[in-house]
């Protein structure tokens, strides 16, 4: 294996500058065990702008494509791609990438529904080749930090999670409007960042029960004079409950449907006290309180110099530049994956799971979900893209 990992990013708009700028941060770190050699979109333009802004931090240009099998074809060295692309087209672009043995990081979510996952999955046992999905909210120090106090027991046996967010959102966002590109709203868009933090801090979800709706049938061009109305056609609101494998309990209410008074609440619940997904630590009583930042020095203490530099090298805290670093280091020198395809997928099936239980009007387990047993919702969706459902 080369000492430096030859990548191809594909889909150069949206999220795709955020990648860029994990790898400048990496670069600028002189952590530098890749070489960005290609920048693919279907906009030529675009894969163009991002080949200037590459090369302007690593020095070499990168090639510009517009077809992705035009740059299998032509680059004889690429080890690896990086998809950031709308969700119908994951599994579309990804299959092709691991067929050709090409290691792969994705955009959350894994791909449009659960049965297209499964194709990407599918591609990558049989290829041998690592898929690798984007889940960065983990990754930030805070975050670990929050999962390390509760190990630790520092509020007991946990009891209940709340995950709240209520506002209102009037103005229009693409593509991510539409079910048929992005397979849902925000509760999947968003939602598989929150659903990963859910298992990643407390554990895997053993049922869950929502209802989901679509109060605004509309989006505006100028959402402060409610002109230039643009269709949706995806939820704007879901409440659930849901239950750990533990028997711990979970809260999850998410509206953009929400005028006049926004309110956000994120926290864990245990015998003894709470941790704010802010503000940190508070137990009974409010006698013992800890800032996020000083859990986060807590943590840093408890785990070593060593350990955070495996999660934190050279000082870099991007997540986004963190997770690409982990995908680097697993491709050249065999390291685990945190979030490989299968985790991405099962926190995948926490979403979907609010759609599958809202339209059969009952609780749904996520073994029904993630076995494909509840993909009622995903029908539609697998018929679009003419994907034999089960």
């Amino acid at each position: 294996m080369s000492d430096s990992l030859k990548i191809g990013m594909v889909g150069c708009g949206g999220i795709a500058g955020a990648h860029r700028e994990g790898y400048q941060i990496l670069w600028e770190h002189g952590l530098r065990d890749f070489e960005i050699v290609a920048a693919c979109d279907i906009e030529e333009s675009r894969a163009a702008q991002m080949a200037e802004e590459i090369s302007a931090f690593q020095g070499r240009r990168p090639q510009v494509y517009s077809q992705v099998e035009a740059m299998l074809d032509a680059e004889k060295e690429l080890q690896a791609v990086d998809i950031c692309a709308a969700h119908r087209a994951h599994h579309a672009l990804a299959v092709p990438c691991l067929e050709a043995g090409k290691h792969v990081t994705i955009e959350k979510p894994l791909a449009i529904t659960l049965r297209a996952g499964r194709m990407m999955l599918e591609a990558a046992e049989k290829a041998g080749a690592l898929l690798q999905v984007a889940e960065n909210y983990r990754r930030d120090p805070s975050q670990r930090a929050i999962r390390w106090a509760v190990q630790e027991g520092m509020i007991g046996k946990v009891r209940m999670y709340y995950w709240i967010d209520v506002g209102e959102r009037l103005w229009h966002w693409g593509w991510r409007e539409q079910k048929s590109e992005a397979g849902g709203g925000w509760s999947l868009d968003g939602g598989v960042h929150f659903a990963d933090l859910f298992r990643f801090h407390v554990g895997p979800i053993r049922s869950l029960y929502a209802d989901v709706r679509a109060f605004h049938p509309y989006r505006y061009e100028k959402p402060d004079i409610l002109e230039g109305s643009i269709p949706v056609d995806v939820e704007d609101t879901t409440v659930a409950v849901f239950e750990f494998e533990n028997g711990a309990l979970g809260q999850w209410t998410s509206t953009s449907a929400a005028p006049g008074m926004d309110f956000h609440k994120r926290a864990i619940y245990g015998e003894q006290g709470a941790l704010d997904l802010s503000d940190g630590l508070v137990l009974r009583g409010g006698e013992s309180k800890r800032s996020l930042a000083e859990l986060v020095d807590d943590y840093r203490s408890a785990i070593g110099s060593d350990a955070w530099e495996q999660l934190y090298p050279k000082g870099v805290t991007s997540s986004i530049a963190t997770e690409l670093w982990e995908f680097v280091q697993a491709v050249l020198h065999g390291s685990p994956l945190e979030t490989d395809g299968w985790e991405g997928y099962r926190a995948e099936a926490v979403s979907m799971a609010l759609y599958e239980s809202a339209r059969l009007k009952r609780p749904v387990t996520l073994a029904e979900v993630e076995n494909l047993e509840a993909e009622g919702y995903q029908k539609e969706l697998n018929e679009g893209l003419r994907i034999a459902n089960g």
